[in-house]
């Protein structure tokens, strides 16, 4: 089998979560379009019905949209009920949702602190855990968590002390969740992005100003475009990366360099 055929997910069957908008809806765009039927997992369920019926028309594969918060146990393990009785397997799975907070750490209260790490440390791993032991079931699959850039160095000016602990928290626990399961032929890597420029983030009047000075000292002078995670997401969602497990893969435009 040739790389590009390697690259190809047709047959594939995976879900996003956080897959209504932003990173998580571009990377089920590429994995749509690479050829695998994706499952959109969100809190929003009109918004992620609108993408999956976006994405369904301009891809030719199956999307559908499940609401699920991925603190709880019982949602994430009802969503993955869903995706199974939808699919009957799970061959990627994108532990992708996630928060932030700015609030100097002096001033954040408990509750702040604690939904923050719950989304994104707590729901990743229960996320994974999930969806881990479906593919030890079924001889093997691809989960891809999102990290970020956050977990390597420190944000400024903008205090965010419990995304930057909670980012850096879901390298380690993808590092160990692939070492517990390469013998079960389960491969678990974590993508860390940069800034990204999301429809979001760009409308966001409170940003501008800070998206001014990372833009200053950013290497390349810009923020990333959600699509310039799509080809790594693809890679680690497919047979290409079969000897890649444990990794992770800083998407930044080099400002972590600096």
């Amino acid at each position: 089998m040739g790389i590009m055929e390697k690259m190809r997910l047709d047959g594939k069957k995976a879900f996003v979560t956080g897959g209504a908008r932003g990173i998580g809806k571009s990377i089920a765009q590429a994995l749509a379009e690479a050829g695998a039927d994706v499952a959109l997992v969100d809190l929003d369920l009109a918004e992620a019905e609108k993408t999956a019926a976006a994405l369904q028309k301009e891809t030719g594969r199956e999307l559908f949209a499940v609401k699920a918060d991925v603190t709880s146990p019982e949602e994430v393990d009802s969503m993955i009920d869903a995706v199974l009785a939808r699919f009957g397997r799970i061959d990627a799975a994108f532990c992708n949702a996630g928060i932030c907070k700015n609030i100097p750490a002096e001033e954040m209260s408990l509750e702040d602190w604690k939904q923050v790490v719950d989304i994104n440390l707590t729901g990743v791993f229960l996320t994974a855990q999930a969806a881990g032991k479906v593919m030890i079931k079924q001889g093997g699959g691809a989960i891809v968590n999102t990290a970020s850039m956050s977990a390597h160095i420190v944000n400024v000016p903008q205090p965010q002390c419990s995304y930057n602990a909670s980012k850096a928290g879901v390298i380690q626990l993808t590092k160990s969740l692939a070492v517990e399961w390469a013998s079960k032929n389960v491969r678990v890597n974590s993508i860390s992005p940069g800034y990204i420029g999301t429809e979001l983030t760009l409308s966001s009047p409170s940003l501008a100003p800070l998206i001014e000075q990372w833009n200053a000292v950013a290497p390349l002078h810009r923020m990333g475009r959600p699509e310039e995670l799509q080809a790594i997401a693809v890679y680690l969602a497919g047979d290409a990366s079969a000897f890649t497990t444990g990794s992770d893969f800083v998407i930044d435009g080099a400002f972590t360099c600096i």
